[in-house]
C-alpha cells in the first residue's frame, strides 16, 4: 500500500509555460516554477522578458501554447495546452491581479470600485444592475479599512493618488476573497515615498492572511528587501529561481549583461525597513 503524501499543495504550478507572439517572437520559453501558498515571489527581468505574460498565464487572461503547458492553482488545473478549464470562473475569484495603471474607473466612487470584486461570484441578473446589499457594502467597507482608504470610500476614484488607487486595487482583491495576488509593475510609477507604502502594505497581508503575493518588478533591491524568493527571467526564459542573498550584483551581472543597470538603478529608494503602522487589518466579514 503506498504511503499518501504529506507534502502541502503548491498555490501556483506551472509546467513547461511557452508563449509566442507574431511579432514579438517568444515571450515565455519552457518555464516551470512551484509557488508554495503564502510565499512571497519577486518575478525579476528587465523590460520585456515575459514577467506580465507570466502573470496573465497564471490567472487565464492569456493562454499558454503547445500541449505541455500548463497551469494549476492548488492542485486544480487552471489552463492545458491553452485550453481553460471548465472551473476558470471558481479559480479566478482565487485569484487578484493589480496593474501599474489602477484599473479604477473614475467617475465612480472608490467604494463602487471595490465592489466590483463581488461581481465574479454573484447572479448575472445581479451583475449587470451593479445592486449590493448592506452587508456586501460593509465588506467593502472593512476591505477599505484595511488598507487605510475608509475615509475615501464615497470620493470619486479619479481624485485619489496613484498610491491610493493602487491601495484601492488591494482592497478590490481581498474583497473578491481571492487566495493570491498578482502585482504586474504595481509601483513603478509611482513616488519612493508611495511605492514603499504599497509595497508595505502587500508585504503585511502577506504576512498576517497568508495571502500569496507575487509581484512582478525591474527593481532589484526592492525584490531583495520584501521578497523570501526571486524568479528571474530574461528574454522569455527562467534563469534564476532562489533567495535573495543568492542573487548578487555579480550574479545578476553574468545573467543579465548590459541590462543589468535598469535592475540596479534605484527608482524607488527604500532606506527603511518595511513597515505597516498605517495598516488597520481588520478581517473581512464572513
Amino acid at each position: 500500500m503506498r504511503a499518501m503524501s504529506t507534502l502541502p499543495v503548491p498555490a501556483i504550478r506551472v509546467v513547461s509555460a511557452n508563449k509566442s507572439f507574431n511579432r514579438r517572437g517568444k515571450a515565455l520559453d519552457n518555464v516551470s516554477a512551484t509557488i508554495q501558498a503564502g510565499e512571497c515571489i519577486g518575478l525579476l527581468g528587465a523590460s520585456g522578458s515575459g514577467k506580465s505574460t507570466l502573470l496573465r498565464s497564471i490567472c487565464g487572461l492569456e493562454r499558454l501554447d503547445g500541449k505541455t503547458s500548463s497551469v494549476e492553482l492548488f492542485g486544480q488545473n487552471l489552463q492545458t495546452g491553452g485550453v481553460l478549464s471548465s472551473d476558470i470562473r471558481e479559480l479566478r475569484r482565487q485569484t487578484g491581479i493589480i496593474f501599474q495603471q489602477f484599473n479604477l474607473v473614475g467617475r465612480m466612487n472608490v467604494l463602487s470600485n471595490v465592489l466590483t470584486g463581488l461581481l465574479p461570484r454573484m447572479p448575472l441578473w445581479r451583475a449587470l444592475s451593479g445592486r449590493f446589499n448592506r452587508d456586501e457594502q460593509m465588506q467593502a467597507l472593512q476591505a477599505l479599512d484595511s488598507v487605510g482608504l475608509a475615509d475615501y470610500a464615497f470620493q470619486r476614484a479619479s481624485t485619489l493618488s496613484g498610491g491610493q488607487q493602487q491601495r484601492a486595487a488591494v482592497a478590490r482583491a481581498l474583497l473578491q476573497g481571492a487566495r493570491i495576488l498578482l502585482a504586474d509593475e504595481p509601483v513603478s510609477s509611482l513616488d519612493p515615498e508611495t511605492a514603499r507604502r504599497v509595497m508595505d502594505l502587500m508585504h503585511h497581508l502577506n504576512r498576517t492572511q497568508g495571502m500569496t503575493l507575487v509581484v512582478s518588478l525591474h527593481n532589484v533591491a526592492m525584490a531583495r528587501r520584501y521578497c523570501d524568493r526571486i524568479i528571474a527571467l530574461r528574454a522569455g526564459e527562467l534563469v534564476f529561481d532562489g533567495s535573495p542573498m543568492e542573487l548578487d550584483d555579480s550574479k545578476l551581472r553574468h545573467l543579465y549583461g548590459a541590462s543589468t543597470e535598469e535592475l540596479l538603478m534605484d527608482h524607488n529608494p527604500l532606506e527603511t525597513p518595511p513597515q505597516t503602522t498605517y495598516i488597520q487589518a481588520v478581517p473581512l466579514v464572513a
